[in-house]
């Protein structure tokens, strides 16, 4: 007996088990299988406002001016008063320094009593010619005296009468008084060319003494209209020469701005001076804007661009010469555009719409930038797929990608029909990314 329970315990041992096993394995729970849940990532929007607008271009311009003065000495003078420095802003008339008049009130009068001599010689020129005229009348009386003399002592000798010696002193008298009628004959007939030749010494003089007023004028140098003083070259007791350089300054009205416009943008330039347009510029001075205009385009380019010149429409004041400018130079107006903020562009042309809570991308034409009503620096992009109310994503995503799912903060776009997919409760851990939904699987991650 004993040995027979020996036998089958065991068996009823393993019997019992492997019920047991077969019981736990029927009763198990079942686990749940994952659910796969797409990441949904949040994003602001904005709607897209088509508009007419015109693009700004940045340029780097230069102060300049085609009319700077450098002053120069009239004549070989002392310097007596300086009364302008470097910077001064100065008006027309204003006076700006003055030479010694006592290096010029000799020369002017040396010349003052040459033309008086001068008139003199004129004067007592004229008389002698009326002198020659009335004494030619009575010379020519007495040449016919002598000539009627020679005629009688020549009847007489005719006749044996007269002596020989009387002929020939009458034939003497007749030609002595001859050459003194040659001789006045010839005086009056030089008298236009004595007369000629005084008045332009006299002339000369004249031009002479015209111009040593004129240096002696300019002995006191003024402004010849409103502008500022670049350099001012000499002090006060300083011996100057003719022609060097006193003082320099330029006129403020004068002032352009030349920028160099790139040559991508060349041919836009050309044309809009062929068609005449009014382009405007502008361009800030310590915190104040400058309204530009702008003028002409230069006559010469490079590979790099051609250069644009610029005419101040404000306070001139406010430059100086060769000072260096940024200028936003408006562009033709563009029609259709609309205006981004940088951070909704990737690559520099394809931006991103929110259609049934999915990003769909958009490649666009970057025409420029240009400044926002509320002050910030938008680009301006252009594209037929574009339309007004559209939600442009403005919140920069590393990982955007054609498709990628996403919930706009704050409201759904318009004309969404499709809910955003509800975010699932996470699980105890770190935290999720402040912008972003947790998920048990995310979308790609390759940046765009």
């Amino acid at each position: 007996m004993s040995r027979l329970l020996k036998v089958i315990l065991p068996v009823l041992i393993l019997a019992i088990g492997f019920g047991a096993f077969r019981l736990l394995v029927a009763t198990k729970p079942e686990k749940a299988s994952p659910s796969v849940q797409e990441r949904v990532w949040r994003v602001a929007v904005e709607p897209v406002e088509l508009l007419t607008a015109a693009p700004q271009l940045e340029l780097y311009g230069r102060v300049e001016t085609p009319d700077l003065l450098r002053a120069t000495a009239p004549a070989s003078a002392w310097v007596t008063e300086v009364l302008v420095q470097d910077g001064d802003v100065v008006a027309e008339g204003d006076v700006l320094l003055r030479l010694d008049e006592r290096d010029f009130e000799p020369r002017i009068a040396q010349v003052e009593a040459e033309i008086a001599d001068l008139e003199a010689q004129i004067a007592s020129e004229k008389n002698r010619f009326e002198t020659d005229r009335l004494a030619l009348e009575q010379e020519q009386r007495l040449l016919k005296l002598a000539q009627d003399a020679v005629e009688r002592q020549q009847r007489l000798k005719t006749q044996q009468v007269g002596a020989e010696q009387a002929l020939d002193d009458a034939k003497r008298t007749e030609a002595q008084q001859q050459l003194t009628v040659t001789n006045r004959e010839m005086s009056i007939a030089d008298h236009p060319s004595r007369l000629r030749g005084l008045e332009a010494r006299l002339a000369s003089a004249k031009a002479r003494l015209a111009e040593l007023r004129l240096e002696f004028e300019r002995a006191t140098l003024k402004a010849p209209y409103d502008g500022i003083v670049t350099g001012v070259e000499v002090t006060e007791g300083d011996q100057v020469t003719k022609g060097e350089a006193l003082v320099r300054l330029y006129a403020t009205e004068s002032l352009e701005i030349r920028a160099r416009i790139p040559a991508p943008y060349q041919d836009e330039m050309i044309e809009a001076v062929k068609q005449d347009l009014s382009l405007s510029a502008s361009a800030t001075i310590g915190g104040e804007s400058l309204q530009l205009r702008f003028d002409r385009l230069a006559g010469e380019a490079d590979p790099s661009g051609v250069d644009a010149l610029f005419k101040l429409d404000g306070d001139p004041t406010l430059l100086r010469l060769g000072q260096l400018l940024t200028v936003s130079l408006e562009r033709p107006m563009r029609e259709a555009v609309v205006e981004v903020p940088f951070r909704a562009v990737y690559g520099g042309g394809r931006i991103y719409l929110v259609e049934d809570g999915r990003m769909r991308g958009i490649d666009v034409e970057s025409l420029g930038t240009r400044i926002s009503a509320a002050g910030e620096e938008r680009l301006l992009v252009r594209s037929d797929q574009l339309a007004a109310g559209d939600a442009l994503v403005t919140t920069h995503m590393p990982n955007a990608i054609e498709g990628l799912r996403v919930a706009i903060v704050g409201a759904e776009p318009a004309g969404s029909s499709r809910e955003p997919t509800p975010t699932p409760t996470p699980a105890p851990g770190p935290s999720p990314e402040p912008d972003v939904a947790e998920a048990t699987s995310g979308a790609p991650d390759s940046p765009n």
